[in-house]
């Protein structure tokens, strides 16, 4: 498993790199695509980089000061496809109301169905 800043580094590699051969990147560049929030200095990317690499999710061919030559493995794009996608918080909601409904129109359904049992029990031994 790896940490919310890798998997970001991650993924914006994979777009870079998206047809799984070696590509010129800059550090600059990736710093530049990450989420205002998760902005990391060029040391803590190249931290990133070589942690991902040990891990065997990237293959880094070569780096010359602030310029890398690297590819996605197999690995990194399999790790990037077995996310879950979030539910957002309106889906959640929408499903627990669902959820409270099938329940209650089971208990009605069940209530009036054994109703009609009763009454019809009723009425066949008043009739024999």
């Amino acid at each position: 498993m790896i940490d919310t800043k890798s998997k970001l580094v991650l993924n914006i590699l994979a777009k870079e790199c998206g047809n799984g051969g070696y590509k010129v990147i800059e550090i600059a560049d990736i710093i530049m695509a990450l989420p205002r929030h998760y902005r990391m200095d060029g040391e803590a990317v190249k931290h990133v980089l070589t942690h991902l690499e040990r891990q065997d999710i990237i293959s880094i061919k070569y780096d010359d000061d602030d310029v890398y030559c690297l590819a996605v493995l197999p690995y990194g794009f399999e790790i990037l496809e077995n996310e879950k996608p979030k539910h957002h918080k309106r889906e959640t909601i929408r499903e627990k109301n669902i959820n409270i409904a099938t329940v209650i129109s089971s208990f009605l359904s069940a209530l009036v169905g054994t109703t009609l049992g009763i009454v019809i029990c009723y009425f066949l031994l008043k009739l024999f």
